[in-house]
């Protein structure tokens, strides 16, 4: 027997078969009677919804991305929104996977839209049925080809788009252009030059900086940008790891140099002490497109009219312009919300809008429509000296061969590789330590691993 779930009595088991082959077929699933649960679900836009109904649109959100809510909260009155804000997954923290796991086994508390700071969370949230399908009618093909080249692919999975690419992160030379003057210095072109400079920086203008080793996502920077292969995903569920190839030794044994001629920095561009002691020392630093706000402005206090962009070096061998990415988020909409036209609306807002993305957000939009804008505002903002035009060459040149596992590199780095740093430990001396562990993390993640 069966239990018919809009009368409560009990069904012939005759009628079971065409109970059965009604709930394969409708349009509308009732739960309890096809499997487990109670919720009636509707099969739309490539996955089974649940029952809509009205109330606040619950968002999560990092610090960085509280204010893109509030603004869309006052722009959008009528739409009631929830923002809680998290620490965005920040460093590889998988809060957010740890809480959808609580989520799925007490059946309640999905957010109904999140940002990450990471570009990796849809290496579990598909399989932890978390994710919806976004490229399946709930976000149009016009605005999802409108995305920069590759931006997505973080985001697909047997092509499927599972989340939407904030911003982007590919890394440039920023640089202070008056002090290089000053210096009487050239913005290098070249990993050599740069090496070059950075030993004379530290001759002749001894406490004066080249770049910083101290976060944990150091290797996105520069390794990635060396064609390091430490991180290559190769299949949903493996990955090539080899760290002490040519192209790896060579970038850690430059940075060992400068670290120990004192003209590279391992404090970290975030920390209490870089701030206090090293702020008005940076003449050049490699890092992300959202250093030039966050860091340089923001944090470091550097004044208007001095920090420029400059394309990031290349090795004199390689004929291939490579950059490397160090974050850029991901918003991902949850299948289980029961709000989901508010929920896509809000997606579709936040990632594509020029109110948000193209005026006030702080990183290069990864929508190529609105980092156009976005590029206009920053000239008019009249902060940076000269164009930002190294931005918009360096968004192709993201080398793809550094791959968003569902493991952290930025947690290994700063297991494996920071605290030897600390202690006076060489990079290149802790090149084998690193391959180790991310193999042990990948391995522990159900990643098939060849070295």
């Amino acid at each position: 027997m069966s239990v018919n779930t809009s009368t409560g009595r009990t069904l012939p088991s005759t009628r079971r078969p065409a109970l059965l082959a009604a709930c394969a077929a409708t349009v509308l699933l009732t739960v309890s009677a096809c499997g487990s649960g109670t919720s009636t679900t509707t099969s739309k836009d490539g996955f089974a919804q649940a029952a809509q109904k009205d109330g606040a649109l619950t968002v999560w959100v990092d610090s960085t991305r509280l204010a893109a809510a509030k603004q869309y909260q006052s722009l959008h009155p009528d739409v009631k929104l929830d923002i809680v804000s998290y620490d965005g997954d920040a460093n590889g923290s998988n809060y957010l996977q740890t809480k959808v796991q609580l989520f799925n086994r007490t059946h309640k508390g999905w957010p109904d839209v999140v940002f990450s700071s990471q570009n990796n969370e849809a290496s579990w949230a598909v399989d932890a049925g978390f994710a919806a399908p976004l490229n399946k009618g709930l976000i149009p093909s016009a605005t999802l080809g409108q995305f920069a080249k590759g931006a997505n692919d973080v985001c697909t999975v047997d092509g499927t788009v599972y989340c939407l690419r904030n911003d982007l992160s590919q890394a440039v030379l920023w640089y202070n252009a008056p002090l290089l003057k000053k210096f009487g210095y050239a913005v290098p072109t070249t990993w050599e030059e740069y090496q070059a400079l950075g030993e004379k920086v530290a001759k002749e203008h001894p406490g004066y900086l080249v770049g910083d080793a101290g976060d944990s996502f150091t290797p996105e920077i520069y390794l990635w940008a060396s064609k390091c292969g430490a991180n290559h995903i190769t299949g949903p569920k493996a990955v090539s790891v080899n760290t002490t190839s040519e192209a790896c030794t060579k970038m850690a044994q430059l940075m060992d140099v400068l670290i120990k001629k004192k003209s590279m920095s391992i404090s970290g561009v975030f920390s209490t002490d870089f701030a206090k002691n090293e702020a008005d020392k940076v003449l050049l630093m490699p890092g992300p497109a959202w250093f030039g706000g966050a860091v340089f402005r923001d944090t470091l206090k550097v004044p208007a009219q001095q920090i420029a962009a400059a394309p990031i070096p290349q090795w004199q061998s390689d004929t291939s312009p490579s950059t490397g990415n160090v974050g850029g988020g991901t918003w991902l909409l949850s299948q289980h919300s029961t709000h989901i036209k508010a929920a896509t609306d809000f997606l579709t807002w936040v990632t594509t809008d020029n109110a948000y993305q193209g005026e006030k957000a702080p990183g290069y939009p990864a929508y190529a429509p609105a980092a156009e804008n976005w590029l206009k505002a920053q000239d008019a903002a009249g902060y940076f000296t000269g164009d930002l035009g190294a931005l918009k060459a360096a968004a192709s040149q993201v080398w793809p061969e550094w791959g968003s596992g569902q493991f952290s590199q930025e947690a290994i780095w700063a297991a494996t590789v920071k605290p030897g740093m600390t202690q006076g430990k060489s990079i290149a001396s802790l090149l084998p330590a690193w391959q180790d562990s991310i193999v042990k993390y990948a391995k522990s993640n159900g990643y098939k691993v060849s070295q």
